[in-house]
């Protein structure tokens, strides 16, 4: 120590530069700045606490446990090498010896460090003699390469996924491809039939709308629905319309019928056929017997699933008459009653019951179903609407979760006057396919609830709708004449489809009314001796009617069975098409009817069918624009804007 110090007197210290003491002192409080973030970040723990001492906090993932030491340690290497700087530039700063200056950096991108510093003054006069040896300070650099990095880090899995991300031109594994893993029923669109051959087309209504809020979802999500998740005739029935009421509640609905051209081929008609319920006011309203069947099971945990359907159902709970009864069957692991039938008016015990359900355990959603007829049936009203709403997402995995048997079991329950509506929550596992089947065979309709605006106009607006229904087993049939309609096709409804000898058979199910619901259903015909023929003359089949001056006037006839909700036999409504109902054009047709032929060109194009031709996207916005009328809540503005979202919207796995 003494033969130092002797040699430190002997030297001829001088004074330190100004900019050299500047930037040594700058880069001491720039390394000690960031040595204190790390430490807060850290907490007041051990800033290098190696990986797996204790759990990480909430929000640590496996990059910030990997890192962490590595910045730290960094860090507190640029701190002492900055003081040595500082105090050696103090003592000797002409003398500084930069590594920077002679051993150059890896050609590699920095991972952590502080900003690049000031070059060295070029100025310096060069060192010479032993003492200057002695003194010769190698500082490390401040930026570590990828190697020395890695090296300060204990080996394991997860460092070696790091390494491997830290290559050059290597950011990291890519991103999982997202797959639908919903489930819908094949969908085929109907074909073009000739008159000729097959004049009778027959199906069931549909007041679904669970096709247009998954195709909301997927859109606002950025990517285009799977084909069999469009439901054209969903997507259609989702806008209320004002078709003419019945003047009397003798007859529960009245049709309206309206033949235009076709939007997307001028030498194509549709024929635009609507039905609206009478309305139910509150007052006149039977009593509901409702019995919440929920699905609590692990598959609901997500923010649109149990919360968003807890909500839903304390919307419903409000608007219901104090007389009305919930019950609440919970179905997870098992299932069990939360809560016993209960008068609307006990308001706060229901919705203290829907707070507290949680979910957790896989889906029993068959001993749900089962226990929720068997409280239905307990408490049976005669004389009111006894309906179970089921809330789920469609996993079941527990139990009876053969589509065949439950939907035996919904068919022979619904005899007993007790029918099943669905509601449909999340996305991602949703067994669509499944719960259509329910609601289908139940005698209900099937609604998929992604926001709460769409809680609030399923279960609030069209709350009547919904829960009371005023005709079921509603069948359409209609006759085209082959001396005027050459070819038909019915949009959608491919899954409602009937035979002919089905229409007069009051043992076949078909769809149910409810109170205020508009049902649409559209065809697109070519007139006889059309250029737009898409089926050949039979060779042998005889030669079809000449083109000419029909004497009945009519291009068909309409006929619409239905029966009463307690009634055993079917009752029918007809009426002859005419030419009076013929507009000559497009914008000489009815509002509602050229905006539901909006949505149908929409559907088959987000469908790919084959019958649009050039139609575009802008083209149903230029239909649909004009004809919004009067929109109190923006469902048809939003639509509009579903039609820009699909223009740039990607398919499902695309990136």
């Amino acid at each position: 120590m003494d033969k130092r110090n002797g040699l430190l007197a002997s030297l001829k210290i001088p004074p330190p530069a100004p900019e050299a003491r500047e930037n040594a002192l700058q880069l001491a409080m720039e390394a000690f700045d960031r040595a204190q973030t790390e430490k807060k970040i850290k907490g007041t723990g051990p800033a290098t606490r190696p990986i797996g001492q204790k759990p990480p906090t909430k929000g640590e993932g496996p990059m910030t446990r990997i890192f962490s030491p590595i910045v730290v340690k960094t860090a507190k290497w640029g701190a002492v090498c900055a003081l040595l700087l500082a105090g050696v530039s103090l003592i000797v700063p002409d003398f500084i010896v930069y590594r920077s200056a002679k051993a150059p950096m890896r050609n590699q991108q920095p991972i952590v460090g502080p900003p690049a510093q000031p070059s060295p003054p070029t100025d310096l006069p060069t060192p010479s003699g032993p003492a200057v040896k002695d003194l010769t300070v190698a500082v490390p650099p401040l930026v570590a390469s990828t190697e020395e990095l890695m090296a300060t880090v204990p080996p394991s899995r997860e460092t070696a996924n790091l390494k491997m991300a830290l290559e050059p031109g290597l950011i990291g594994p890519p991103p999982a491809e997202y797959v639908g893993r919903d489930r819908f029923a094949p969908l085929t669109p109907n074909p073009v039939k000739r008159t000729a051959e097959e004049p009778v087309s027959t199906f069931s209504i549909d007041v679904d709308t669970a096709s247009y809020a998954f195709v909301r979802r997927a859109l606002n999500n950025g990517t285009l629905p799977p084909k069999n998740a469009v439901r054209i005739e969903e997507m259609v029935n989702y806008f209320p319309y004002a078709y003419p009421l019945p003047k009397d509640r003798a007859t529960p609905f009245k049709p309206t019928v309206a033949v235009f051209p076709t939007p997307w081929n001028r030498d194509t008609q549709l024929v635009h056929i609507g039905i609206k319920g009478y309305a139910m006011e509150a007052d006149s309203r039977p009593r509901a017997n409702l019995v919440f069947l929920v699905d609590v099971s692990g598959s609901m945990q997500g923010p649109d699933r149990l919360p968003l359907l807890k909500n839903a159902l304390r919307l419903l709970v409000e608007h219901l008459s104090p007389e009305d009864s919930v019950a609440l069957v919970t179905y997870a692991g098992r299932a069990g009653i939360a809560l016993e039938p209960t008068r609307a008016k006990d308001k706060a015990k229901i919705l203290a019951a829907i707070d507290a359900l949680e979910a957790g355990g896989s889906t029993a959603g068959a001993e749900g179903i089962v226990t929720a007829y068997d409280l239905a049936q307990a408490h049976f009203d005669p004389k009111g609407i006894n309906r179970i709403l089921l809330a789920t997402d469609g996993d079941f995995n527990v139990g009876i979760s053969d589509p065949e048997q439950l939907k035996g079991f919904v068919e022979r329950k619904r005899r007993s006057g007790i029918f099943l509506s669905v509601l449909g929550f999340g996305q991602g596992n949703f067994n669509d396919a499944l719960m259509q089947a329910l609601a289908q065979n139940g005698n209900g309709n099937a609604a998929t609830i992604d926001t709460l605006n769409e809680a609030r106009k399923v279960l609030v607006e069209e709350a009547s709708a919904t829960l009371f229904t005023i005709a079921k087993d509603v069948k359409i049939q209609v006759e085209f004449n082959p001396a005027v309609v050459a070819e038909y096709r019915l949009i959608g409804y491919e899954t409602r489809l009937l035979r002919r000898e089905d229409f007069n058979n009051d043992q076949v199910d078909a769809g149910e009314v409810g109170a205020g619901h508009s049902v649409t259903a559209i065809y697109e015909i070519t007139p006889a001796g059309g250029k737009a023929r898409l089926v050949d003359d039979l060779r042998y089949g005889g030669s079809p009617p000449a083109p000419g001056p029909d004497t009945s006037g009519e291009v068909g006839f309409l006929k619409i069975r239905y029966k009463s909700p307690d009634a055993d036999t079917s009752r029918l409504i007809s009426q002859p098409i005419d030419r009076s109902m013929v507009s000559a054009a497009l914008d000489k047709a009815p509002a509602d009817a050229r905006f539901a032929a909006a949505v149908a060109a929409f559907g088959q194009l987000l469908r790919g069918d084959p019958h649009t031709g050039q139609f575009s996207y802008d083209d149903v916005i230029r239909l649909a624009q004009p004809v919004r009328g009067d929109d109190p809540f923006g469902y048809r503005s939003e639509f509009v804007n579903l039609v820009r979202l699909a223009k740039t919207a990607r398919a499902m796995g695309e990136r």
